[in-house]
Formats: C-alpha cells, sequence, structure tokens
C-alpha cells in the first residue's frame, strides 16, 4: 500500500508505540490523526508532530466508549475527509495469580484491550470501504502467542486480538483492505505501568516479578524501530508485525504442545472408533 497522501487514525497515539506509528506514517507523506485520553498529552503530541513536518490532528477518546469512539470518526472525517488506515493501538496491562483477580478489574482490561479493537473496526470498517480500500493494525502482543503464568488477563486480551485481526483479514481482503496484527516483544513504553489505571487500585504483592518485568520492559526495543516496522508491514501488507525473532522458539514450543495433544486425539481409542464408525 503506498502510504503517501493516505489518511490515518490511530488510538493510544500519544505516546509510545502509537505515537511512534503516527510520526513513521506522518514522515511517508500520510495525514494524521491521534486519539488518546488526555487533552493536553494529545495537544503536545500533535505539536511534536507538526514539529517533524507532519500533518497531524488529535482528539481526546476512550476506546472503551462506543459513543466516544463514533465522536472521533466522525471528527477524523471531518479533519481527514476520510480513513484509509486505522491503527488500534490503545491497550493496558494487568496481571495477577487466578482467583485473586478483581472481576472489575478483567472488566477493564476487557474493555479497553479487546472491546477498543471491536470499537474501532466495527467504527472504521466501513469509512475504509467507502475509500475503496485500506488497512487495519490492530496491536498485541507477544503474549498473544505466548502465554505466561500471572498475566492470565493481558494473555487472553492479546491472544483475542490475535484471532480476530487473522479473521478479519480473511473477511476483508475481498473489499481490497488488509490487516495486520502488531506483536512486538519487549518495547520501551509505559504500558508495564499502565495496571495503575486499574478500576480495584489492588496492587501486586510480587514486587520482584514487577521489577523484573519493568527492567524488561525498559532494557526492549524503543518504539520508533516498532513504529518503522509498522509502516514496512502497512506497505507490504503483511499479516504478522514481529520484532524479536528470537521469541519464535515461544511459538515453536506451543505447535510442539498442541502437535503432541493432536497426536494423543489420534492415538485415543473413543476417538478411533468414532472415525471407523462413518
Amino acid at each position: 500500500m503506498q502510504i503517501d497522501g493516505k489518511t490515518a487514525f490511530i488510538t493510544g497515539g500519544a505516546s509510545g508505540i502509537g505515537f511512534e506509528i503516527a510520526k513513521s506514517l506522518g514522515q511517508e507523506g500520510a495525514q494524521v490523526m491521534i486519539a488518546d485520553l488526555d487533552q493536553a498529552k494529545v495537544d503536545e503530541a500533535v505539536e511534536a508532530l507538526i514539529a517533524l513536518g507532519v500533518t497531524a490532528w488529535g482528539t481526546t477518546c476512550d476506546v472503551a466508549d462506543e459513543a466516544a469512539m463514533r465522536a472521533a470518526a466522525d471528527k477524523a472525517v471531518a479533519e481527514l475527509g476520510g480513513v484509509d488506515i486505522l491503527v488500534n493501538n490503545a491497550g493496558v496491562s494487568l496481571g495477577g495469580d487466578t482467583g485473586t483477580i478483581p472481576l472489575k478489574d478483567w472488566r477493564w482490561i476487557i474493555d479497553v484491550n479487546v472491546m477498543g479493537v471491536v470499537h474501532g473496526t466495527e467504527i472504521f470498517t466501513p469509512l475504509l470501504k467507502a475509500r475503496g480500500g485500506g488497512h487495519i493494525v490492530n496491536v498485541a502482543s507477544m503474549a498473544g502467542h505466548w502465554a505466561s503464568p500471572g498475566l492470565s488477563p493481558y494473555c487472553a486480551t492479546k491472544f483475542a486480538v490475535v484471532g480476530l485481526s487473522e479473521s478479519q483479514r480473511l473477511e476483508l481482503e475481498a473489499h481490497k483492505i488488509g490487516v495486520s496484527v502488531l506483536c512486538p516483544g519487549f518495547v520501551r513504553t509505559n504500558i508495564h505501568n499502565a495496571h495503575l489505571g486499574r478500576p480495584s487500585g489492588q496492587t501486586y504483592d510480587d514486587a520482584a516479578g514487577l521489577e523484573a518485568m519493568t527492567a524488561f520492559v525498559e532494557g526492549g526495543m524503543p518504539p520508533e524501530v516498532v513504529g518503522g516496522l509498522t509502516l514496512d508491514a502497512i506497505r507490504d501488507n503483511r499479516l504478522y508485525i514481529f520484532s524479536d525473532p528470537d521469541m519464535s522458539a515461544a511459538i515453536d514450543a506451543r505447535r510442539d504442545m498442541i502437535q503432541a495433544d493432536y497426536a494423543a486425539c489420534a492415538a485415543n481409542p473413543r476417538v478411533k472408533a468414532f472415525r471407523e464408525s462413518r
């Protein structure tokens, strides 16, 4: 997909990966609108983009709020004239041990990480179709391929985004809309502190685990590299956007577990009896 002359709407665009995707697209000639929760941060980010030569607008938006997303879409159409590229980037993190996580926190992370993407794709896909095609990027994580203990809420939402993206890619190809799912490893963003916004206000008991996670994130890939990788994937219409080749070992390990249990299924006498009876 050619980027120059296109328009893009990016959620969670005031900082981190979202900002860098907006910058990468804008410096390739796209007009961009970023959306985020805090007006002051949105204004600061728009000023920074404009200073870099990017044609940019901003709006406040809570992706978990359908009405807010519809209002943001209306503003995007008014300012940009339409939308060619949608980047569903906004997200939060949450962990804890199963049986100890308040249900209000589960609803919070699902509303942002899953329903935020659903709101984006359901509201903006008709806008992309009206332009004759386009591209959607849904931001997941390697946690959408690789489960980790203590991170079940985060993994569950990111697995959901991967599955959603794979299905949407097959469905929307006929409409000339490409779909990519960004699955980075550790990136230097503030995602490891997003749990501070959880509705329950509950804090982690595992201080050592949180410290280790912080070290991984702060030692991760610069977000501007991820922004460039995303630009490349949109241009090349790639499904998966990975950032860490070493993490492919986790995919291999998961595949091996699945294959082992398929082998057990094939060897099970109940399955054999059913197959032979057909």
